[in-house]
């Protein structure tokens, strides 16, 4: 990704985003979230390379930083919560994708961290589907929500997204978890086998009233 257009692209496909230049300065153009009317990314040209400033959490921001040269601490916004990502091509997209998906949920109202602390619940040796994690976030209608949440989980060694599959018990799409087969060889580990890319829900699906617990 190094494009302004490739970037802005991407943040106005997350729910409830628009586009706005509020200084009247086209070089300045910004995705902002569409309750609150919060920015979560700017967009810039700055000594002739685009740059994108991002929300993260303190300690997310210094750790994007010491993995990646071209990400700095925030131009002109505080530089404990903000960082700047330089588009050099020097990072993956998915990760900068990852960045602009933390900084519209730090500053959005969206379900993501209610939906990464139910993710969490789900015991070892089972897995829930996308409509039991959205009713345990609070809202069985956002199964979609779901999806994008764990599509940008913010720390894979703690929320077990692998863990979950769809309504008919079929795994992700082999990028979401780092690799082809990948979900399917973690479900196996812990014990849960996976035939034609399905999970017997009967055997190994979350019983959620308890008895799994």
């Amino acid at each position: 990704m190094t494009t302004r257009e490739e970037a802005l692209q991407y943040g106005l496909s997350l729910e409830d985003t628009y586009q706005d230049a509020p200084f009247h300065d086209d070089n300045w153009q910004l995705v902002r979230y569409r309750p609150n009317r919060k920015a979560f990314l700017w967009s810039y040209e700055k000594d002739g390379v685009v740059c994108l400033n991002l929300k993260a959490e303190p300690v997310r921001a210094f750790f994007w930083r010491s993995m990646y040269k071209a990400v700095k601490p925030g131009y002109h916004q505080n530089k404990e919560h903000w960082n700047t990502v330089i588009l050099d091509g020097s990072i993956p997209d998915e990760e900068i994708r990852r960045m602009i998906g933390e900084s519209y949920d730090l500053i959005s109202d969206c379900p993501a961290k209610r939906i990464y602390e139910a993710v969490k619940k789900i015991p070892y040796g089972k897995v829930a589907t996308y409509g039991q994690v959205a009713e345990l976030a609070g809202d069985r209608k956002m199964a979609r929500a779901v999806g994008n949440a764990l599509h940008r989980n913010p720390d894979p060694d703690n929320i077990p997204c692998y863990r979950v599959v769809n309504a008919a018990g079929r795994l992700a799409e082999a990028f979401v978890f780092g690799g082809v087969n990948m979900q399917e060889k973690l479900l196996a580990a812990e014990g849960v086998f996976v035939t034609d890319g399905k999970v017997d829900l009967s055997k190994y699906g979350w019983d959620m009233t308890g008895q799994d617990n």
